[in-house]
């Protein structure tokens, strides 16, 4: 199983992270988190990185549910999506999986929950997969 759910697009970085930001918020995900990966190492550490953007996306009523369920998992929330350059002109968008982040708790009834997320976050790159 792998970790992540990925798609590709020929859109400028800057489009790619809007289009990016209006799915996550079509299917309920407000964006908590954004970490411009490129410019924090350029600064702290002086290396040159690809375009490369973190978001940090929380939908708050299935993070209620997960937290209730299972109170140490927000060390787990938010659920992290990946804005890349892939070279060649292309964007690369990845969700984290949550039904593979969740193997490491013992919880049936979160990993009911962590489905409904991956269900959330496979649809967002299903609609950028369509741009």
């Amino acid at each position: 199983m792998t970790y992540y759910i990925a798609t590709k697009l020929a859109l400028p970085f800057d489009e790619a992270v809007a289009r990016t930001e209006a799915a996550l918020k079509e299917e309920g995900f407000g964006v908590l988190t954004r970490i411009d990966v490129k410019t924090t190492l350029k600064e702290k550490i002086g290396v040159d990185f690809m375009p490369y953007t973190i978001l940090g996306a929380c939908n708050p009523t299935l993070a209620h549910e997960a937290l209730k369920i299972e109170d140490k998992v927000g060390t787990m929330l938010p659920c992290n999506v990946v804005v890349k350059g892939a070279g060649d002109g292309l964007i690369e968008v990845a969700a984290i999986d949550p039904v593979a982040s969740m193997q490491a708790i013992d919880n049936a009834a979160l990993k009911l929950a962590a489905q409904e997320v991956r269900g959330k976050l496979a649809r967002v790159i299903e609609a950028l997969s369509a741009v």
